[in-house]
Parts: structure tokens; C-alpha cells; sequence
């Protein structure tokens, strides 16, 4: 089995590879052209704006800004003028003159329409290129799916945690409409690849294997990353390289979120 490494991310005209790196961890400039190098071009710039990362970007994208896709996160509420301010204080410091997605941080309910109608005129302006949302209540995400306002939505899916699989992903809607799916905490915080938290009878996973679980579920576009060293960008990479896992692996991972959780092998998913 295989699959594309590069993706046109649905309900955009955005091809990336299918992991993206955050900004919070501490990889630097050199570690992002490592990556655009080995088919990693979609870079979010999100609430720790390290500034190893940034220079990266700025480099990208003096080098091919239409080859990377940058996001621009927010998590700002009021007044709503705080989001213009973000976006815009954001592109200075990368120097560019638009972001391909603004992300609107951990909405639970449906934001505020100031904070929308600031997002869409930022978008019509062409600002911002794309708009994306995260959040943590799983059916929320068929709610605002039906508004048709965003682009993107940022989904928690994990070995140990797989609610999204009956609360999200078949209740989006389908073929063109739907919204692109972008999986983070692969490895949930990292209690995944813990040997100490892993059953002494399994394979202690590795974090591409975490990020190639994600992946090979087929309502997942792409997944992020938070690497704090080349090495970490290069297993990205490999992982990226690799492709889906068959259903042996798949099986194995599950085994090993189910432990983490906490949750019996037969238990519901109700994470």
C-alpha cells in the first residue's frame, strides 16, 4: 500500500505535504529548509513564534512563497480588532504579505460573528488566504461544517484517542464540500512513544508512527508535528516517505492507545 505524500488539501487550492511542522518546540531555520527539502511545506506559526522558526519561513519564501503554506493562529476573543492585529503583527514579523490559512484557536461554540466577520474580511482582503478551526468538542465540528465558513478544521486524533472516528469525520460533509482534516497530538503529548506508559508486551511506538496512524485513516488530510530537533524533522520525514500502515500496525498502535487511555480493547471510544 501506498499513498501521495503531497495532498490538495480539500475545500482549498493548497498542495502540501501531508505533515506539517509547528513553531513551539525549537527547530530552527536549517531544520525547515531540511524539511521543505524532503517534502514538508506546510509551517504554522502558532501561539510559541520561536524565532529560528520564523526566519525559516522567511527564507521558504524568499525562496518559493507559492511552494509553502503558512498558518497564522489566533487565539484572540475581544474586542474582535485583536484578531486583525495578530494576523497583521504576524506578517510583519515573516515578512509576507498574506498567510495561506488564519487558524481561530480552540472554539468549542461557534465564535463570535465579530470575530468571523474581522476573519472574512481579513480573508477578502487578502490578508489571510484560508480559514481554519480548532476545537475540542468533537460534534461541533459537523456544526460549522454545515456554515460552510471554514476551510480547514484542526481535529485531536491519536492512537488513545479515536473519538473522531464515529464524531467527526463520517458527519462532515461529503466529497467537495467537505472541509480538509488536519490531525494534531499525534502522539498525545507524548505518552504514546513513553516507554514507561506503553505495555511491556508491545513495541514501544516511535513518533512517525504515530504521525503514520493519523494518516492512514482516510478522512485524515495531514497531520502535524512539533519537532525540537533535526532528528525529529528527519523521522517526520521517513514516516512521510513510508506510507499507511497495514492493518497489523494499525492494530498494534490501537493496542497501545487503548493501554495509554486507560480504556478496555472492547470499551467505546467516547475520549
Amino acid at each position: 500500500m501506498a499513498w501521495q505524500p503531497r495532498v490538495v488539501l480539500p475545500h482549498t487550492n493548497l498542495e502540501v505535504g501531508r505533515i506539517g511542522l509547528g513553531a513551539s518546540f525549537g527547530v530552527d531555520a536549517s531544520d525547515l529548509e531540511y524539511a521543505y527539502d524532503h517534502g514538508i511545506n506546510f509551517f504554522y506559526w502558532g501561539s510559541v513564534r520561536r524565532p529560528g522558526f520564523g526566519e525559516g519561513i522567511r527564507r521558504l519564501a524568499r525562496r518559493d512563497r507559492d511552494g509553502i503554506a503558512v498558518v497564522l493562529q489566533s487565539y484572540a476573543r475581544w474586542p474582535a480588532a485583536l484578531l486583525r492585529h495578530a494576523v497583521l503583527a504576524g506578517l510583519r514579523r515573516l515578512r509576507l504579505d498574506h498567510a495561506d490559512v488564519l487558524l481561530l484557536g480552540w472554539y468549542n461554540q461557534r465564535p463570535p460573528q465579530a470575530i468571523l466577520d474581522e476573519a472574512l474580511e481579513l480573508r477578502e482582503q487578502g490578508r489571510v488566504r484560508h480559514l481554519m478551526l480548532s476545537g475540542h468538542r468533537r460534534p461541533f465540528f459537523a456544526e460549522m461544517a454545515r456554515e460552510g465558513i471554514f476551510d480547514l478544521f484542526m481535529v485531536r486524533y491519536n492512537a488513545a484517542h479515536r473519538g473522531a472516528e464515529s464524531d467527526v469525520f463520517p458527519k462532515l460533509p461529503p466529497g467537495a464540500a467537505r472541509p480538509a482534516v488536519c490531525a494534531y497530538t499525534a502522539t498525545r503529548w507524548g505518552s504514546l512513544i513513553d516507554p514507561k506508559k506503553v505495555p511491556k508486551d508491545e513495541d514501544v511506538p516511535r513518533a512517525g508512527d504515530c504521525y503514520r496512524f493519523g494518516l492512514s485513516h482516510p478522512a485524515v488530510d495531514m497531520t502535524l508535528c512539533g519537532p525540537a530537533t533535526r532528528e525529529h524533522v528527519r523521522e517526520a520525514c521517513e514516516a512521510l516517505a513510508k506510507g499507511p500502515m497495514d492493518e497489523s500496525e494499525l492494530g498494534w498502535m490501537r493496542r497501545v492507545g487503548d493501554h495509554v487511555y486507560g480504556r478496555s480493547p472492547v470499551a467505546s471510544l467516547a475520549d
